[in-house]
Protein backbone atom coordinates (compact mmCIF):
# COMPACT_ATOMS: atom_id res chain seq x y z
CA UNK A 1 0.00 0.00 0.00
CA UNK A 2 2.67 2.73 -1.30
CA UNK A 3 0.01 5.42 -1.72
CA UNK A 4 -0.83 5.17 1.91
CA UNK A 5 1.42 7.83 3.39
CA UNK A 6 1.56 9.23 7.46
CA UNK A 7 0.55 12.35 8.09
CA UNK A 8 2.47 15.43 7.47
CA UNK A 9 2.27 16.52 11.34
CA UNK A 10 4.10 15.33 13.79
CA UNK A 11 1.95 12.78 15.86
CA UNK A 12 2.60 9.44 17.40
CA UNK A 13 1.14 6.40 15.71
CA UNK A 14 1.34 3.13 16.44
CA UNK A 15 1.73 1.23 13.14
CA UNK A 16 1.63 -2.66 14.67
CA UNK A 17 -0.51 -4.99 14.65
CA UNK A 18 -3.08 -6.19 17.27
CA UNK A 19 -3.26 -4.29 20.94
CA UNK A 20 -0.54 -3.07 22.63
CA UNK A 21 -0.22 -1.00 25.41
CA UNK A 22 0.06 1.84 23.92
CA UNK A 23 -3.50 1.77 23.24
CA UNK A 24 -3.88 3.02 26.24
CA UNK A 25 -2.07 6.49 26.13
CA UNK A 26 -3.66 9.06 25.98
CA UNK A 27 -2.14 12.43 23.81
CA UNK A 28 -0.88 15.19 25.58
CA UNK A 29 -1.81 18.49 26.36
CA UNK A 30 0.24 19.84 23.49
CA UNK A 31 -0.90 17.44 20.94
CA UNK A 32 -4.40 18.43 21.94
CA UNK A 33 -3.53 21.63 21.80
CA UNK A 34 -3.34 21.35 17.76
CA UNK A 35 -7.08 19.96 17.73
CA UNK A 36 -7.39 24.34 17.50
CA UNK A 37 -4.55 24.98 14.74
CA UNK A 38 -3.04 22.81 12.43
CA UNK A 39 -5.92 19.58 12.69
CA UNK A 40 -9.81 19.81 13.23
CA UNK A 41 -11.41 19.13 16.23
CA UNK A 42 -12.04 16.04 15.24
CA UNK A 43 -8.31 15.72 14.17
CA UNK A 44 -8.03 16.27 10.39
CA UNK A 45 -5.96 18.04 8.63
CA UNK A 46 -7.31 21.98 8.48
CA UNK A 47 -5.10 22.54 5.21
CA UNK A 48 -5.62 21.55 1.74
CA UNK A 49 -4.08 19.12 0.13
CA UNK A 50 -0.76 20.42 -2.59
CA UNK A 51 -2.53 20.32 -5.93
CA UNK A 52 -5.54 21.93 -4.55
CA UNK A 53 -8.73 19.66 -5.60
CA UNK A 54 -8.99 18.78 -1.53
CA UNK A 55 -9.61 22.54 0.09
CA UNK A 56 -8.68 23.50 3.62
CA UNK A 57 -11.99 22.79 5.79
CA UNK A 58 -13.63 26.05 6.85
CA UNK A 59 -16.12 24.50 9.26
CA UNK A 60 -18.60 22.73 7.15
CA UNK A 61 -22.14 23.30 6.49
CA UNK A 62 -23.38 25.65 9.14
CA UNK A 63 -26.49 27.08 7.28
CA UNK A 64 -29.67 25.43 6.18
CA UNK A 65 -29.41 25.53 1.89
CA UNK A 66 -32.94 27.86 0.37
CA UNK A 67 -35.84 26.04 0.75
CA UNK A 68 -35.17 23.47 3.13
CA UNK A 69 -37.46 23.23 6.27
CA UNK A 70 -36.59 20.54 9.18
CA UNK A 71 -38.38 17.55 7.94
CA UNK A 72 -37.98 17.79 4.22
CA UNK A 73 -35.44 15.09 2.30
CA UNK A 74 -32.29 17.43 2.21
CA UNK A 75 -31.74 20.32 -0.43
CA UNK A 76 -28.47 19.85 -2.24
CA UNK A 77 -26.33 22.67 -1.21
CA UNK A 78 -24.60 22.57 -4.18
CA UNK A 79 -26.80 22.30 -6.85
CA UNK A 80 -24.56 24.10 -9.78
CA UNK A 81 -21.62 21.39 -9.67
CA UNK A 82 -20.92 19.66 -12.68
CA UNK A 83 -18.87 16.87 -13.38
CA UNK A 84 -15.43 17.67 -13.60
CA UNK A 85 -14.44 13.74 -15.04
CA UNK A 86 -15.82 10.56 -15.14
CA UNK A 87 -13.43 7.12 -14.73
CA UNK A 88 -15.22 4.21 -16.71
CA UNK A 89 -13.54 0.77 -17.66
CA UNK A 90 -11.60 2.29 -20.20
CA UNK A 91 -9.59 4.80 -17.79
CA UNK A 92 -9.56 3.50 -14.56
CA UNK A 93 -6.01 2.76 -14.46
CA UNK A 94 -4.70 6.45 -14.69
CA UNK A 95 -6.87 6.69 -11.08
CA UNK A 96 -5.81 3.56 -9.25
CA UNK A 97 -3.76 5.67 -6.98
CA UNK A 98 -7.25 7.30 -5.77
CA UNK A 99 -9.18 4.12 -5.43
CA UNK A 100 -9.14 1.25 -3.54
CA UNK A 101 -8.72 -2.37 -4.91
CA UNK A 102 -12.24 -3.27 -4.58
CA UNK A 103 -13.23 -0.16 -6.02
CA UNK A 104 -11.27 -0.90 -9.22
CA UNK A 105 -12.59 -4.42 -9.11
CA UNK A 106 -16.28 -3.32 -9.45
CA UNK A 107 -14.77 -1.50 -12.94
CA UNK A 108 -13.20 -4.88 -13.50
CA UNK A 109 -16.72 -6.94 -12.87
CA UNK A 110 -19.19 -4.64 -14.70
CA UNK A 111 -17.08 -2.84 -17.62
CA UNK A 112 -19.74 -1.96 -19.62
CA UNK A 113 -21.92 -0.10 -16.98
CA UNK A 114 -20.07 0.56 -13.84
CA UNK A 115 -18.40 4.44 -14.02
CA UNK A 116 -17.71 7.13 -11.13
CA UNK A 117 -17.96 10.76 -11.56
CA UNK A 118 -16.03 13.48 -9.91
CA UNK A 119 -16.93 16.07 -8.76
CA UNK A 120 -15.63 19.14 -6.94
CA UNK A 121 -14.62 18.30 -2.94
CA UNK A 122 -16.53 20.41 -0.93
CA UNK A 123 -15.76 19.29 3.12
CA UNK A 124 -19.46 19.98 4.16
CA UNK A 125 -18.93 17.99 7.51
CA UNK A 126 -20.23 19.56 10.53
CA UNK A 127 -21.26 19.13 14.34
CA UNK A 128 -22.36 21.02 17.06
CA UNK A 129 -19.81 23.23 18.74
CA UNK A 130 -20.53 21.46 22.38
CA UNK A 131 -19.64 18.32 19.97
CA UNK A 132 -16.04 19.74 18.84
CA UNK A 133 -15.49 20.58 22.54
CA UNK A 134 -16.56 17.42 24.11
CA UNK A 135 -14.25 15.50 21.43
CA UNK A 136 -11.12 17.90 22.99
CA UNK A 137 -11.74 17.17 26.48
CA UNK A 138 -11.56 13.22 25.68
CA UNK A 139 -8.81 13.76 23.99
CA UNK A 140 -6.61 13.85 26.89
CA UNK A 141 -8.80 11.59 29.19
CA UNK A 142 -10.11 8.73 27.08
CA UNK A 143 -8.60 5.42 27.20
CA UNK A 144 -9.16 1.81 25.69
CA UNK A 145 -10.04 -0.92 28.46
CA UNK A 146 -7.38 -3.89 28.48
CA UNK A 147 -7.85 -5.68 25.26
CA UNK A 148 -8.99 -3.16 23.56
CA UNK A 149 -12.56 -4.35 24.01
CA UNK A 150 -13.94 -1.24 25.92
CA UNK A 151 -14.19 2.80 25.93
CA UNK A 152 -13.18 4.84 29.26
CA UNK A 153 -13.73 8.29 30.43
CA UNK A 154 -15.36 9.34 27.03
CA UNK A 155 -18.57 11.09 26.59
CA UNK A 156 -20.34 12.73 23.12
CA UNK A 157 -18.18 12.23 19.87
CA UNK A 158 -15.22 10.59 18.79
CA UNK A 159 -12.84 9.70 21.53
CA UNK A 160 -9.34 9.25 19.93
CA UNK A 161 -8.94 12.59 17.79
CA UNK A 162 -5.35 12.26 17.20
CA UNK A 163 -5.45 7.94 17.11
CA UNK A 164 -2.14 6.20 17.86
CA UNK A 165 -3.67 2.24 16.27
CA UNK A 166 -6.11 0.45 14.53
CA UNK A 167 -8.39 0.31 17.47
CA UNK A 168 -8.58 3.82 18.64
CA UNK A 169 -9.70 4.75 15.02
CA UNK A 170 -12.46 2.02 14.35
CA UNK A 171 -13.74 2.55 17.98
CA UNK A 172 -14.27 6.58 16.71
CA UNK A 173 -16.43 5.29 13.97
CA UNK A 174 -18.21 3.76 16.50
CA UNK A 175 -18.55 6.79 18.39
CA UNK A 176 -18.91 9.57 16.05
CA UNK A 177 -21.51 11.67 16.80
CA UNK A 178 -25.21 11.14 14.99
CA UNK A 179 -27.13 12.68 17.37
CA UNK A 180 -29.07 12.30 20.10
CA UNK A 181 -31.71 10.01 18.94
CA UNK A 182 -33.68 9.57 15.81
CA UNK A 183 -36.73 7.15 14.30
CA UNK A 184 -36.54 6.42 10.26
CA UNK A 185 -38.33 4.57 8.12
CA UNK A 186 -35.90 3.13 6.08
CA UNK A 187 -35.42 -0.43 3.79
CA UNK A 188 -33.49 -2.76 1.89
CA UNK A 189 -33.01 -4.42 -0.91
CA UNK A 190 -31.08 -6.96 -2.88
CA UNK A 191 -31.08 -7.58 -6.54
CA UNK A 192 -30.76 -10.31 -8.42
CA UNK A 193 -28.88 -10.99 -11.42
CA UNK A 194 -31.57 -9.40 -13.62
CA UNK A 195 -32.22 -6.53 -11.77
CA UNK A 196 -35.36 -7.36 -9.86
CA UNK A 197 -36.11 -6.77 -6.09
CA UNK A 198 -38.11 -7.15 -3.20
CA UNK A 199 -38.40 -3.56 -0.73
CA UNK A 200 -38.10 -4.64 2.79
CA UNK A 201 -39.22 -1.71 4.59
CA UNK A 202 -38.07 -0.87 7.92
CA UNK A 203 -38.70 1.22 10.75
CA UNK A 204 -36.06 1.58 13.14
CA UNK A 205 -35.27 3.44 16.12
CA UNK A 206 -31.88 4.89 17.92
CA UNK A 207 -30.96 6.03 21.18
CA UNK A 208 -27.71 6.87 21.89
CA UNK A 209 -26.86 7.90 25.64
CA UNK A 210 -23.21 8.49 24.88
CA UNK A 211 -24.21 11.31 22.90
CA UNK A 212 -26.75 13.15 25.05
CA UNK A 213 -25.41 16.61 25.60
CA UNK A 214 -23.64 17.22 28.93
CA UNK A 215 -23.00 13.24 29.39
CA UNK A 216 -20.71 12.45 32.05
CA UNK A 217 -18.33 9.83 31.17
CA UNK A 218 -18.72 8.34 34.85
CA UNK A 219 -22.43 7.72 34.54
CA UNK A 220 -21.94 6.54 31.09
CA UNK A 221 -19.44 3.87 32.64
CA UNK A 222 -21.76 2.78 35.36
CA UNK A 223 -24.91 2.09 32.92
CA UNK A 224 -22.29 0.42 30.50
CA UNK A 225 -24.81 1.27 27.62
CA UNK A 226 -23.05 2.80 24.57
CA UNK A 227 -26.86 3.04 21.90
CA UNK A 228 -29.86 1.02 21.80
CA UNK A 229 -31.62 -0.15 18.67
CA UNK A 230 -34.78 -1.39 17.87
CA UNK A 231 -36.04 -2.38 14.04
CA UNK A 232 -39.05 -3.82 13.18
CA UNK A 233 -39.75 -4.56 9.79
CA UNK A 234 -42.85 -3.32 7.90
CA UNK A 235 -43.20 -5.09 4.62
CA UNK A 236 -43.35 -7.58 2.86
CA UNK A 237 -46.15 -9.39 4.70
CA UNK A 238 -43.86 -12.52 4.78
CA UNK A 239 -41.78 -10.86 7.13
CA UNK A 240 -44.13 -8.01 8.31
CA UNK A 241 -43.60 -7.96 12.26
CA UNK A 242 -40.79 -9.46 13.09
CA UNK A 243 -38.59 -7.43 15.43
CA UNK A 244 -34.83 -7.04 17.01
CA UNK A 245 -33.94 -5.01 19.93
CA UNK A 246 -29.73 -4.42 20.49
CA UNK A 247 -28.27 -2.94 23.54
CA UNK A 248 -25.01 -2.23 23.04
CA UNK A 249 -22.05 -1.71 25.61
CA UNK A 250 -19.16 0.43 26.55
CA UNK A 251 -17.13 -2.58 28.24
CA UNK A 252 -18.25 -5.19 26.10
CA UNK A 253 -16.02 -7.31 28.40
CA UNK A 254 -17.81 -6.80 31.32
CA UNK A 255 -21.18 -7.01 29.50
CA UNK A 256 -21.39 -8.09 25.95
CA UNK A 257 -24.28 -7.13 23.48
CA UNK A 258 -27.17 -7.46 24.44
CA UNK A 259 -30.40 -8.51 21.50
CA UNK A 260 -33.74 -9.55 21.48
CA UNK A 261 -35.92 -10.86 18.74
CA UNK A 262 -39.25 -11.18 18.45
CA UNK A 263 -40.77 -13.85 16.14
CA UNK A 264 -43.79 -13.48 14.44
CA UNK A 265 -44.90 -17.00 14.37
CA UNK A 266 -44.18 -18.05 17.78
CA UNK A 267 -45.18 -14.58 19.59
CA UNK A 268 -42.40 -14.43 21.85
CA UNK A 269 -39.20 -12.76 22.53
CA UNK A 270 -36.06 -14.39 22.64
CA UNK A 271 -32.47 -13.63 23.14
CA UNK A 272 -30.14 -13.56 20.63
CA UNK A 273 -26.33 -13.72 21.13
CA UNK A 274 -25.87 -14.79 17.75
CA UNK A 275 -26.88 -11.35 16.28
CA UNK A 276 -22.95 -10.32 16.15
CA UNK A 277 -19.94 -10.61 14.17
CA UNK A 278 -20.86 -12.63 10.89
CA UNK A 279 -24.39 -13.92 11.43
CA UNK A 280 -26.19 -13.02 8.57
CA UNK A 281 -28.22 -9.13 8.43
CA UNK A 282 -31.94 -8.89 9.08
CA UNK A 283 -33.43 -10.86 5.14
CA UNK A 284 -29.74 -9.90 4.33
CA UNK A 285 -30.41 -12.86 1.38
CA UNK A 286 -26.67 -13.69 2.85
CA UNK A 287 -25.46 -10.77 1.27
CA UNK A 288 -23.71 -9.07 4.56
CA UNK A 289 -23.04 -9.38 7.98
CA UNK A 290 -24.33 -8.36 11.44
CA UNK A 291 -21.01 -6.29 11.83
CA UNK A 292 -21.27 -5.12 8.39
CA UNK A 293 -24.05 -2.99 9.62
CA UNK A 294 -23.19 0.74 9.35
CA UNK A 295 -20.44 -0.22 7.71
CA UNK A 296 -18.61 -2.03 10.74
CA UNK A 297 -20.10 -2.05 14.60
CA UNK A 298 -19.77 -4.57 17.53
CA UNK A 299 -17.15 -5.77 19.36
CA UNK A 300 -13.49 -5.73 17.74
CA UNK A 301 -12.00 -8.59 19.50
CA UNK A 302 -11.74 -11.27 16.52
CA UNK A 303 -9.23 -9.12 14.86
CA UNK A 304 -6.02 -7.32 14.58
CA UNK A 305 -6.61 -3.69 14.16
CA UNK A 306 -3.32 -1.80 12.04
CA UNK A 307 -3.24 1.98 11.59
CA UNK A 308 -1.52 2.17 8.14
CA UNK A 309 -1.65 5.93 7.80
CA UNK A 310 -3.59 8.18 5.79
CA UNK A 311 -4.23 8.28 1.96
CA UNK A 312 -6.23 10.81 -0.70
CA UNK A 313 -9.44 8.68 -2.20
CA UNK A 314 -12.07 9.12 -4.46
CA UNK A 315 -15.05 8.71 -2.39
CA UNK A 316 -19.05 9.66 -2.37
CA UNK A 317 -19.97 12.39 -0.55
CA UNK A 318 -22.72 14.85 -0.74
CA UNK A 319 -24.56 12.49 -2.16
CA UNK A 320 -28.03 14.65 -2.15
CA UNK A 321 -28.98 13.42 -5.59
CA UNK A 322 -29.09 9.77 -4.38
CA UNK A 323 -30.92 11.12 -1.40
CA UNK A 324 -33.87 12.74 -3.48
CA UNK A 325 -37.37 11.50 -2.50
CA UNK A 326 -37.81 12.99 -6.00
CA UNK A 327 -36.49 9.05 -7.22
CA UNK A 328 -38.77 5.85 -6.79
CA UNK A 329 -36.48 2.88 -5.64
CA UNK A 330 -36.07 1.34 -9.15
CA UNK A 331 -34.21 4.27 -10.48
CA UNK A 332 -31.68 3.18 -8.25
CA UNK A 333 -31.27 -0.23 -7.64
CA UNK A 334 -30.37 -1.62 -11.00
CA UNK A 335 -28.67 -4.60 -12.56
CA UNK A 336 -24.89 -5.58 -10.79
CA UNK A 337 -24.67 -2.05 -8.75
CA UNK A 338 -26.50 0.73 -7.97
CA UNK A 339 -27.48 3.74 -10.90
CA UNK A 340 -24.17 5.46 -11.13
CA UNK A 341 -25.74 8.54 -12.35
CA UNK A 342 -26.95 9.23 -9.21
CA UNK A 343 -23.67 9.15 -7.56
CA UNK A 344 -21.42 11.93 -6.63
CA UNK A 345 -17.70 11.28 -5.93
CA UNK A 346 -14.92 13.23 -5.01
CA UNK A 347 -11.72 13.34 -3.55
CA UNK A 348 -11.03 13.31 0.35
CA UNK A 349 -8.71 11.97 2.89
CA UNK A 350 -9.00 8.80 4.66
CA UNK A 351 -7.82 7.05 7.68
CA UNK A 352 -6.66 3.53 6.20
CA UNK A 353 -7.36 0.97 8.80
CA UNK A 354 -6.72 -3.16 8.41
CA UNK A 355 -8.30 -5.66 10.32
CA UNK A 356 -6.24 -9.14 9.95
CA UNK A 357 -8.83 -12.52 11.66
CA UNK A 358 -6.94 -13.29 15.20
CA UNK A 359 -5.22 -16.55 14.44
CA UNK A 360 -8.15 -19.11 16.49
CA UNK A 361 -10.37 -16.75 16.10
CA UNK A 362 -13.32 -17.68 13.41
CA UNK A 363 -15.11 -15.10 11.15
CA UNK A 364 -16.27 -15.38 7.21
CA UNK A 365 -13.89 -12.23 6.60
CA UNK A 366 -9.66 -13.16 7.13
CA UNK A 367 -8.90 -9.15 6.14
CA UNK A 368 -10.95 -5.87 6.13
CA UNK A 369 -9.52 -2.87 5.03
CA UNK A 370 -11.48 0.62 6.14
CA UNK A 371 -10.90 4.11 4.20
CA UNK A 372 -12.44 5.74 6.87
CA UNK A 373 -13.34 9.96 6.10
CA UNK A 374 -11.03 12.42 7.77
CA UNK A 375 -13.62 14.62 8.87
CA UNK A 376 -16.42 12.68 10.42
CA UNK A 377 -14.76 9.07 11.10
CA UNK A 378 -17.64 7.50 8.62
CA UNK A 379 -16.17 4.58 7.07
CA UNK A 380 -16.42 5.11 3.67
CA UNK A 381 -15.44 2.20 1.37
CA UNK A 382 -14.42 -1.07 2.75
CA UNK A 383 -12.59 -3.74 1.07
CA UNK A 384 -13.31 -7.53 2.74
CA UNK A 385 -11.35 -10.37 1.55
CA UNK A 386 -12.41 -14.18 2.31
CA UNK A 387 -10.19 -16.74 3.82
CA UNK A 388 -8.58 -17.99 0.77
CA UNK A 389 -7.34 -14.27 0.45
CA UNK A 390 -9.75 -13.09 -2.76
CA UNK A 391 -11.52 -9.99 -2.99
CA UNK A 392 -14.89 -10.94 -1.60
CA UNK A 393 -16.86 -8.16 -0.89
CA UNK A 394 -17.16 -4.57 -1.36
CA UNK A 395 -18.93 -2.07 0.77
CA UNK A 396 -19.46 1.48 0.11
CA UNK A 397 -21.26 4.81 1.83
CA UNK A 398 -23.15 7.23 0.26
CA UNK A 399 -23.09 10.44 2.89
CA UNK A 400 -25.16 13.91 3.03
CA UNK A 401 -24.60 16.35 6.15
CA UNK A 402 -27.94 16.07 7.80
CA UNK A 403 -27.36 20.00 8.52
CA UNK A 404 -30.34 19.92 11.12
CA UNK A 405 -28.27 18.38 13.49
CA UNK A 406 -25.71 18.47 11.97
CA UNK A 407 -24.19 15.40 11.40
CA UNK A 408 -22.36 13.64 8.07
CA UNK A 409 -23.92 10.14 7.92
CA UNK A 410 -24.93 7.81 5.52
CA UNK A 411 -27.91 7.87 3.34
CA UNK A 412 -27.25 4.71 1.23
CA UNK A 413 -24.79 1.82 2.58
CA UNK A 414 -24.06 -0.69 -0.49
CA UNK A 415 -22.26 -4.04 -0.27
CA UNK A 416 -21.36 -5.53 -3.38
CA UNK A 417 -20.73 -9.48 -3.16
CA UNK A 418 -17.92 -10.07 -6.03
CA UNK A 419 -18.62 -13.93 -5.97
CA UNK A 420 -21.99 -13.84 -6.47
CA UNK A 421 -22.45 -10.43 -8.92
CA UNK A 422 -25.22 -9.46 -6.41
CA UNK A 423 -25.58 -6.35 -3.84
CA UNK A 424 -27.17 -5.34 -1.15
CA UNK A 425 -28.32 -1.27 -0.61
CA UNK A 426 -29.67 -0.75 2.61
CA UNK A 427 -31.03 2.73 4.00
CA UNK A 428 -33.63 3.07 1.16
CA UNK A 429 -35.94 6.16 2.05
CA UNK A 430 -36.53 8.39 -0.91
CA UNK A 431 -39.97 7.09 -0.91
CA UNK A 432 -40.15 6.66 3.22
CA UNK A 433 -40.50 10.07 5.23
CA UNK A 434 -37.75 11.94 6.39
CA UNK A 435 -35.39 10.69 9.61
CA UNK A 436 -36.59 12.75 12.84
CA UNK A 437 -33.95 13.93 15.01
CA UNK A 438 -35.67 15.53 17.04
CA UNK A 439 -38.33 13.15 19.05
CA UNK A 440 -37.41 12.66 22.72
CA UNK A 441 -37.41 8.60 22.75
CA UNK A 442 -37.78 7.08 26.20
CA UNK A 443 -35.25 4.33 27.26
CA UNK A 444 -38.42 2.15 28.41
CA UNK A 445 -39.45 2.00 24.75
CA UNK A 446 -36.20 0.01 24.14
CA UNK A 447 -37.16 -2.97 26.66
CA UNK A 448 -38.20 -6.61 25.65
CA UNK A 449 -41.27 -6.36 27.02
CA UNK A 450 -41.70 -3.08 24.70
CA UNK A 451 -40.86 -5.24 21.98
CA UNK A 452 -43.49 -7.95 22.10
CA UNK A 453 -45.93 -5.04 23.06
CA UNK A 454 -45.05 -4.01 19.51
CA UNK A 455 -45.48 -7.04 17.75
CA UNK A 456 -47.92 -8.36 15.14
CA UNK A 457 -48.86 -11.39 13.15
Amino acid sequence: MNKVTALSIAIPMVLSVGFSTNALAKITIEQAATLSTDLTPLGAVRAGNKDGTIPAWTGGITKFPAGYKVGDHHVDPYPNDKIEYTITAKNVDQYKDVLTQGQVKLFETYPETYKMNIYKTHRSASYPDYVYQAVIDNSTRATLDDGGNGIKQAAVGIPFPIPENGLQAIWNHSLRYRGESVIRQTGQAAPTASGSFTYVGLDEALVLPYNIKGASPTELEESNILFKFKQNVTEPARLAGSALLVHETMDQIKTPRQAWIYNTGQRRVRRAPNVAYDAPGTASDGLRTTDDFDMYNGAPDRYNWTLKGKQELLIPYNDYRLHSDKLKYEDILHAGHINPELVRYEKHRVWVVEANLKEGMRHIYKKRIFYIDEDSWQVAVTDIYDNRDELYRVGIAHTVNYYEVPTLWSTLDVFHDLQSRRYIALGLDNEADMYDFTTKLDEGDFTPAALRREGRR
